[in-house]
């Protein structure tokens, strides 16, 4: 029997990158998968076919309608966050609006859903934030605000771990370093920066974090909440 058959999976921002590897491994695992898209249609719709997964329109700066989305999944066995974005650049130049969207989606949007899923969870459910290894390190110059939304996943995951825990639903968060997507792909023009402070000197793939989740989803995690999970190749040693 496949390890998670049986299980309930909901991916916030599933259509590509990070978010689909996990789709489709949560998927090869045996987990009836739903998971959110905001503009990458045709990718949603594509994964879906492949997968047998649910792929449901839902814009994380909309508040509405990422509780909606979680609310109709429910209830969730494995609730996955990993909708994000990145804003780099000079602070004294930066347009403040696009600085608050990211503080939308990269918090507020985690908090509210996380939270959300919880409420129907499943005594023994799992929650799991993908945030980044620049909440532990910042190497370069342009990250402060980037690096600040992924900070604050570290306190949210810690306390929210001490508010479910008595229903031993365990909250964590996965902090990869760079990972070869399309916004970071591994040979890109800052590929060479990057890889000159990490210890393993390459970009990690989306499947690595994927089993990562796997991994936390599965039983032999149940002990682990509160806890930030680095995978980094060692970026921030």
């Amino acid at each position: 029997m496949a390890k998670l058959s049986g299980k309930k999976a909901l991916i916030i921002g599933g259509s590509r990158g990070i978010g689909a590897a996990i789709v489709k491994q949560l998927s090869s695992e045996g987990a009836s998968v739903r998971f959110t898209w905001a503009g990458s249609r045709t990718k949603a719709e594509d994964l879906a076919r492949q997968t047998g997964a649910e792929a449901i329109q839902a814009d994380a700066t909309d508040r509405s309608a990422i509780l909606a989305a979680t609310r109709d999944a429910g209830p969730i066995d494995i609730f996955v966050f990993n909708a994000g974005i990145c804003i780099a650049g000079d602070p004294l130049t930066l347009d403040p609006d696009d600085i608050d969207r990211m503080i939308d989606i990269n918090i507020r949007a985690a908090y509210h859903a996380s939270v959300e899923a919880a409420r129907s969870m499943p005594d023994g459910g799992r929650i799991i934030l993908i945030g980044s290894t620049n909440a532990n390190r910042v190497p370069f110059t342009g990250l402060a605000a980037y690096s600040m939304t992924k900070s604050a996943l570290q306190s949210m995951v810690r306390g929210l771990a001490r508010d479910f825990g008595d229903r031993h639903i365990t909250v964590n968060v996965i902090q990869p370093g760079p990972t070869d997507t399309d916004m970071n792909p591994a040979n890109g023009p800052q590929a060479d920066l990057m890889h000159s402070v990490m210890a393993i000197k390459e970009h990690g793939s989306a499947e690595d974090v994927a089993a990562y989740v796997s991994f936390l989803a599965g039983p032999a995690a149940r002990g682990i909440t509160g806890a930030m999970q680095t995978i980094d190749g060692g970026f921030s040693a």
